[in-house]
């Protein structure tokens, strides 16, 4: 089986909710984020599973769109309706953003949309938020 992955680095703020030390406050991350991609199988006709371009105009676009220089905060977090009255650009998500749950919601939530009709599959996000700490995400194989 191939796989192809690329990298996008975007710079995010969150707070973890819930956390028992210093990332229960907000701060900020340079992430860097590798999405792996899976084919049907079989290459194409120039023996790619997909053009490194496509990632860059579905996923990491995706990523410019919607996270980078925002403020991620959980839906549940009480800190999120004030911040996003005080800043709209605020994103309220559906899981509380660790880079455990930053990477499945891009495997399962955005994948699938943003490469709908490519043939293309998105494995595996590894959500990189320091040079020394990871967290992957990947679909059964």
């Amino acid at each position: 089986m191939h796989t192809v992955t690329r990298t996008h680095e975007i710079a995010c703020g969150h707070r973890v909710f819930g956390h028992e030390s210093k990332c229960a406050h907000l701060h900020g991350h340079n992430y860097t984020i590798e999405f792996t991609c899976v084919g049907c199988g079989c290459l194409d006709g120039l023996g790619r599973v997909i053009d490194f371009g496509v990632i860059k105009e579905r996923l990491c676009a995706w990523l410019e769109a919607n996270w980078d220089h925002r403020m991620l905060l959980w839906e549940k977090d009480p800190l999120g309706p004030v911040l996003v009255y005080m800043d709209p650009k605020t994103v309220l998500v559906p899981f509380n953003p660790t880079a455990e749950n930053m990477a499945q919601f891009l495997v399962e939530t955005v994948g699938p949309e943003a490469l709908r009709g490519t043939g293309v599959v998105l494995l595996g996000v590894t959500v990189w938020e320091t040079s020394k700490c990871c967290a992957t995400f990947e679909l059964n194989r």
